[in-house]
């Protein structure tokens, strides 16, 4: 297995070639995705639920995943698209809570996973995520494509850059900066060239995915339904206009064009009738179909920026692989 730090800034370019990830890939092997059994329902087909940016630093959003039936979803899926928790602790808890709770959990890393404030032994925040994918192999959390019951899904690591945003910036009128409004910039910590200044983070997380490659060909061939899902936004038009935000600069920190690229690389450039993409990051509620795919974002119900009330749904997703059909509520 490849270790993500093993990708050094040295690899980045503007255009990732497949051959300059390679070296760790042993030659004569056949990667092949995992396919795990089926944990069908009476009456139901596969069910597919998704949380992400739960926060589970505060305490009352602790609370809320511990309330979760132990006997509901035991045999559901749950896609976590990041944002679990600052704190490694509360991290590892959380899944390991999820996990008890779901028959199988995937997920991908968000930006507060990696922040670096508080836990000193972490040299910076790839130090940090190589233990939080570590924690996930021990607990048995997802973190690579795989087949469930004949659908795909494939999470996708991210990161943004400030050139995602193309929309003409509001002028007139006093707008924090980027390092004032984002705590990106000061809570994660990057090592030798990396930087939230340019696309190096964007260019690094997407490569990450590159090891995946094989796998997802497989996936591809095996099932006609797949589900990608990222913690960041992979289009503009899945973020209100800047003159309807609170901070009209938040484009330029939620999202990625080499993300679209990978998940239209798994879907087909036109989309199809069953592709889906879920994300998180921004808390807006989202679900659009552009360009052939369909765009979801989890909707939470908040009492506060950060609170879940005790009402808030995760059946964000559900498919239901009946008449060989998957049905997006």
């Amino acid at each position: 297995m490849i270790s993500y730090l093993s990708l050094s800034s040295n690899y980045l370019s503007e255009k990732i070639a497949f051959k300059k990830y390679s070296r760790g890939i042993k030659r004569g092997c056949v990667q092949r995705p995992q396919t795990l059994p089926a944990a069908t329902r009476d009456g139901f087909g596969l069910r597919v639920f998704v949380l992400s940016d739960l926060h589970t630093d505060y305490p009352e959003n602790m609370a809320w995943v511990r309330s979760l039936s132990t006997k509901r979803h035991s045999k559901d899926v749950l896609l976590v698209a990041g944002d679990v928790s600052e704190i490694y602790d509360n991290f590892v808890l959380t899944m390991s809570l999820l996990k008890e709770r779901f028959k199988y959990v995937f997920y991908v890393p968000g930006n507060h996973d990696l922040w670096c404030r508080w836990e000193r032994e972490y040299l910076d925040s790839l130090e940090k995520l190589n233990k939080l994918l570590d924690a996930c192999r021990q607990l048995g959390i997802e973190t690579n494509p795989v087949v469930v019951d004949g659908l795909g899904i494939v999470p996708l690591f991210s990161w943004y850059h400030e050139s995602f945003d193309r929309e003409e910036d509001i002028i007139g009128i006093r707008i924090p900066s980027l390092d004032m409004a984002c705590k990106d910039f000061h809570a994660c910590k990057w090592p030798g060239n990396l930087s939230n200044r340019d696309t190096s983070l964007a260019l690094y997380f997407d490569a990450m995915n590159e090891k995946n490659q094989h796998t997802v060909k497989q996936v591809q061939r095996t099932c006609s339904q797949i589900i990608t899902f990222s913690h960041f936004v992979p289009r503009q038009e899945l973020c209100p206009e800047k003159r309807m935000l609170f901070y009209p600069n938040l484009p330029k920190i939620i999202g990625s064009d080499l993300l679209e690229d990978r998940i239209r690389s798994i879907h087909g450039v036109e989309g199809g009738s069953f592709a889906c993409h879920v994300f998180g990051h921004t808390h807006f509620c989202w679900d659009a179909i552009v360009d052939g795919i369909r765009w979801k974002c989890n909707r939470r119900d908040r009492d506060d920026e950060h609170a879940m009330s005790r009402s808030s749904s995760i059946e964000i997703v559900k498919c239901y692989q009946a008449l060989n059909m998957v049905i997006f509520l």
